[in-house]
């Protein structure tokens, strides 16, 4: 396979280590918020065969301390399982991110013990995915995904990107009684740039304040251990 792109170190995608991102190409779902807009579409960032990214991994063990696996959507990938056994065998702890969409894929990765770290996105209340997200969504995966992370015992955290009209106070609070007790709930400051759906930000007040994204966090704190504005 092909990886639509690769980031070659980040502090930030994987907490508490120095990480590269591989990227797999493709989503189901259609964020208007998106900020990978090419990954999304099917396209790359950059084209890298797959050995050569491995080839990478193994030049740079000693300084990289863990590999993130992003998208686009990783878990529409039938090359996944493959290529996180191929990273786990070269020695890296291995974090996910993902839409929460393929909870089979998820329950799979878990099992085999092929994930140390899960990143869902929750983009809304699950009955607002087919407006917003997909229009064929199937929410009750969004919801297995939910559980699966929380009962895996893996550090895991929830993230969510703050615009109107998917958030509000009284949506993030549904949201945090369905994560509650997990590990940490990042909210995300949204910047219009370089987005999917550009028009969508043009037909909607989108705006979030930074005393909302604050009120938000306290709501937050009452069900999660932790949450951060990020």
């Amino acid at each position: 396979m092909v990886f639509g792109g690769i980031q070659k170190s980040t502090l930030i995608d994987y907490p508490g280590k120095v990480a590269c991102v591989l990227f797999f190409s493709g989503c189901n779902f259609h964020c208007p918020y998106c900020h990978n807009p090419e990954l999304a579409k099917g396209m790359a960032l950059e084209q890298w065969p797959e050995q050569t990214a491995y080839d990478f991994l193994e030049e740079r063990k000693g300084f990289l301390e863990g590999v993130v696996i992003s998208g686009g959507e990783p878990s529409l990938h039938p090359d996944l399982i493959r290529v996180c056994q191929t990273v786990r065998q070269m020695g890296y702890p291995i974090k996910l991110d993902t839409n929460g969409s393929c909870p089979n894929v998820l329950e799979e990765l878990i099992s085999r013990g092929l994930v140390d770290y899960v990143a869902m996105d929750i983009k809304t209340v699950p009955e607002n995915y087919p407006q917003y997200i997909q229009k064929d969504c199937n929410t009750d995966a969004i919801i297995s995904s939910i559980r699966l992370i929380k009962t895996s015992g893996l550090s895991h955290e929830f993230r969510t990107t703050c615009i109107r009209p998917l958030i509000d106070k009284h949506i993030v609070e549904r949201i945090c009684g369905m994560i509650q007790g997990a590990n940490l709930y990042v909210l995300q400051r949204f910047r219009l740039s370089h987005v999917l759906n550009p028009d969508f930000f043009k037909a909607h007040d989108y705006c979030i304040t930074e005393n909302d994204l604050l009120e938000y966090q306290t709501i937050a704190e009452k069900w999660i251990r932790s949450c951060l504005i990020r």
